[in-house]
C-alpha cells in the first residue's frame, strides 16, 4: 500500500497534474496535502476536506499510529545515486535560534496556506529536507540500521526506489546527532516556517504549555550533505522588456561574451546557456571583480539576476514578478525549449547548479540566497511518515 499512498511534495506539481494523479490513484496522499477545489471551495473548506481524507486513511488502517517515539531511516536510490538519512522530529526552538539554518526567504501567502493546513489537520503532512555534514558515528549507525529488513521498499515513478526502516538504536542515533553542530534546510523553508507559526498559534491557546508538546517539533528528513544531488533551477522570461532581439543581445553583451553553442547545459560556473529564437547561445560572464565576491554574489543565479534579469529584462523581484517562471532541472533543457517554442516565454536560461558548499557558505553567514537557487533531486515523498501535533 505504501507505494500507492506516497506522493510528490504538494508544491512541485500543477493543479492539472494533481487532478491527473489523484484521479488515477485514489490512495494518493495528495488528497491530503493538495485537495482539489470544487464549486468555488475556499481554503477553509479545502483544509476540512484534507482533514477528512487524513482521518479516513487512519480509520481504514492505511496510516498506523506509532505508540512509542521512533526514528526512521530513509533511503532514496536513483540509478547510481543513493542518499540515506533519518526521519525524526527536530526542535522548533532550534529553528527559531538559527541552529537549524535557513538560506531562503519565505512568501507570506504560502506560509499562511500551510499554517492553516497544519492547524486544521493537527498534523505535519510533509517532510522538511535537512542536510548536515556527515560524521563517522552517524554513518556507522545508519549502516547498521539498513542491514535489517525494511519497513517499506518500493520503486516509484522515474525508477526512484524508496526504502524505509524503523530504527532499533534510537537513543544511539539521538546521541550521535547531538554531536552535529548545525543542520541546514536544503528544501522546505515554507514548511518549516509554517510549523513554527502553527506552534505559536497552538502555544497561545494552551495555558499549560510546557515546551514538550508535539507541536514544538517538526518532522524532517535529515541527510548527509555528501550524499545529496543538486540540479539547476532554470528560468524562463515571458518577454524582452520592450527590447528588440538585437537590442537585447547588445545589452547582454555589456557583461557577457556571447557565442553560438550547441550545448544547452553550462559546463562550468559563470557560464549561462540561453535559448532565444530557436538557438542556444553560451554567455560567459566577463566582469572582473576587483576583490573576491561574497558567496552570494558569485552564485550563477545571482549573476543572472544582477546582470541580465534586473537591469535588462526588468525583473526586479523574481519572487513576485509574474513575467518570470522557474523550471526545475529534473525537467531538462528540452522543457525550456518547449516553453519558448510554444510562445509561453521569449527567452530561457539554463544555469550551472548551485553546490552544497555554496549553500553552507551562505547559510553560515546567516544570509539569503536568491529565490529558487537549488533543486534537489530525488524528492522526498509525502505520506510515508506523518507527525501528529494535536
Amino acid at each position: 500500500m505504501a507505494e500507492f499512498v506516497a506522493s510528490v511534495p504538494y508544491d512541485v506539481v500543477s493543479d492539472a497534474e494533481v487532478r491527473e494523479l489523484t484521479e488515477a490513484n485514489p490512495h494518493s496522499f495528495l488528497r491530503v496535502t493538495r485537495p482539489q477545489p470544487e464549486s468555488g471551495e475556499q481554503t477553509a473548506e479545502l483544509n476540512k476536506k484534507a482533514r477528512r481524507h487524513l482521518e479516513k486513511m487512519t480509520v481504514d488502517g492505511v496510516l498506523v499510529t506509532d505508540e512509542d517515539e521512533a526514528i526512521y531511516i530513509y533511503r532514496l536510490s536513483d540509478g547510481a545515486h543513493v542518499q540515506t538519512g533519518i526521519v525524526a522530529c527536530c526542535s522548533l526552538d532550534e529553528y527559531e535560534k538559527g541552529i537549524i539554518k535557513r538560506h531562503e526567504k519565505t512568501r507570506p501567502d504560502k506560509v499562511e496556506d500551510r499554517t492553516s493546513h497544519m492547524l486544521e489537520l493537527g498534523a505535519q503532512t510533509g517532510l522538511i529536507f535537512l542536510a548536515y555534514r556527515g560524521t563517522t558515528a552517524t554513518r556507522v549507525l545508519i549502516d547498521d540500521e539498513t542491514a535489517r529488513t525494511p519497513l517499506y521498499d518500493f520503486e516509484c515513478e522515474k525508477g526512484v526506489r524508496q526504502t524505509v526502516w524503523k530504527a532499533a538504536k534510537t537513543q544511539e542515533l539521538v546521541a550521535a546527532f547531538a554531536d552535529v553542530p548545525t543542520i541546514y534546510i536544503a528544501d522546505g523553508h515554507h514548511r518549516a516556517e509554517s510549523a513554527f507559526r502553527a506552534r505559536e498559534a497552538m502555544k497561545q491557546k494552551n495555558p499549560h504549555h510546557t515546551g514538550n508538546e508535539d507541536y514544538n517539533f517538526v518532522i524532517a528528513g535529515i541527510f548527509p550533505a555528501e550524499d545529496l544531488r543538486i540540479l539547476a533551477y532554470n528560468r524562463v522570461v515571458r518577454d524582452l522588456n520592450g527590447l528588440s532581439e538585437e537590442e537585447f543581445l547588445s545589452r547582454v553583451s555589456d557583461n557577457f561574451v556571447i557565442t553560438d553553442s550547441g550545448n544547452s547545459v553550462p559546463q562550468d560556473r559563470a557560464q549561462i546557456c540561453m535559448y532565444l529564437s530557436g538557438r542556444w547561445r553560451k554567455l560567459k560572464f566577463a566582469v572582473d571583480f576587483i576583490q573576491a565576491p561574497d558567496p552570494i554574489e558569485s552564485l550563477d543565479v545571482s549573476i543572472l539576476q544582477n546582470y541580465i534579469l534586473a537591469p535588462v529584462l526588468g525583473v526586479g523581484d523574481p519572487r513576485t514578478d509574474e513575467r518570470i517562471a522557474f523550471v526545475g532541472g529534473i525537467r531538462g533543457t528540452a522543457e525550456l525549449e518547449a516553453i519558448v517554442d510554444r510562445g509561453e516565454a521569449r527567452v530561457a536560461f539554463s544555469l550551472f547548479p548551485t553546490t552544497m558548499s555554496d549553500l553552507f557558505a551562505v547559510s553560515d553567514m546567516d544570509a539569503i540566497m536568491p529565490p529558487k537557487s537549488t533543486w534537489f533531486e530525488p524528492k522526498l515523498k509525502d505520506g510515508l511518515l506523518v507527525h501528529v501535533i494535536e
